[in-house]
């Protein structure tokens, strides 16, 4: 099976599928951004993807929800991993040796507090993912650069840990969504949560009036996201994700919510997954499809 991610071998999206199919004989499709995820899914270079979606620190990846979103996907899981970051550099490295750091922007973003204990000098550099640039450092030899990623990456690519825990909160989580195409995939599991996208009219109390639906079939709102809408200024769709006790209870929710807001698109139905269980999903795994 292919699954398409950002970054490479040992990275935390890496780390994501693994946690999704430890079982199951996977091909990454290695990108360079999260958009190259979703295109190649899109042209059939993978069947899945895995997504970074919110951090606990860094809040929100923004531009995930309206690739998702706009890409016509659909979200079929989700898994959550607990993110520690080190620092690391060549085995001949210190950390006074340092006067450059690498890591992807999220990375960095956690690991602010940390970074302003650094000289002004001192030059941090936003890098394509975590893995990538501590690699890099290995291949090309680069002294005085290190690079801020999983304890894993380290182990990997050979690269000393100057330095250990480094995110700014030490109870540090991320969400990663696992996408594809609308309708190629089930799960043998019964779908407890949901996301979903609704527009709202330029009525007053509309957003009020959708909560109020959503609270009255007892769904618990556990995320709600706005986003401007694209071409459209000052105007914002929101982004939500709910918990419910069975299916119909939802669908019943949403036929009533269709009638409140301008525009409702159901993003996905899944099984809650804040313990990690593997996925069970059916159509890619069985028919290749």
């Amino acid at each position: 099976m292919k699954i398409a991610i950002q970054g490479i071998e040992g990275s935390f999206h890496d780390e994501a599928v693994q946690r999704l199919f430890p079982m199951e004989e996977i091909e990454l499709i290695k990108c360079d951004s999260f958009d190259a995820v979703t295109q190649s899914i899109k042209h059939n270079k993978a069947e899945l993807g895995v997504l970074a979606i919110e951090n606990s620190i860094a809040g929100s990846i923004l531009p995930n929800y309206n690739l998702i979103e706009a890409g016509g996907f659909e979200i079929y899981d989700e898994v959550f991993l607990n993110i520690q970051m080190y620092l690391m550099a060549l085995e001949s490295e210190s950390i006074i040796d340092v006067f450059e750091v690498h890591s992807h922007p999220v990375a960095l973003l956690q690991c602010k507090d940390y970074l302003r204990k650094f000289p002004p000098q001192f030059k941090i550099i936003e890098g394509k993912d975590t893995a990538s640039e501590a690699k890099r450092i290995k291949e090309n030899n680069l002294k005085g650069v290190a690079a801020i990623a999983g304890k894993q990456v380290a182990d990997r690519y050979g690269l000393k840990i100057l330095d250990s825990n480094i995110q700014d909160i030490k109870e540090n989580q991320t969400r990663f969504v696992l996408i594809g195409k609308k309708g190629e995939t089930f799960s043998r599991k019964t779908p407890n949560k949901a996301s979903l996208k609704f527009v709202l009219g330029s009525e007053v109390g509309t957003l009020s009036s959708a909560l109020q639906v959503m609270a009255g079939h007892r769904l618990n709102l556990t995320k709600i996201q706005s986003l401007p809408l694209l071409g459209t200024p000052w105007k914002y769709a929101f982004f939500v994700d709910v918990v419910f006790e069975t299916p119909q209870q939802f669908y019943t929710a949403m036929d009533e919510l269709e009638g409140v807001v301008k525009e409702l698109k159901i993003i996905g139905t899944y099984t809650q997954n804040r313990k990690n269980v593997p996925s069970e999903l059916t159509n890619v795994l069985e028919h290749g499809k």
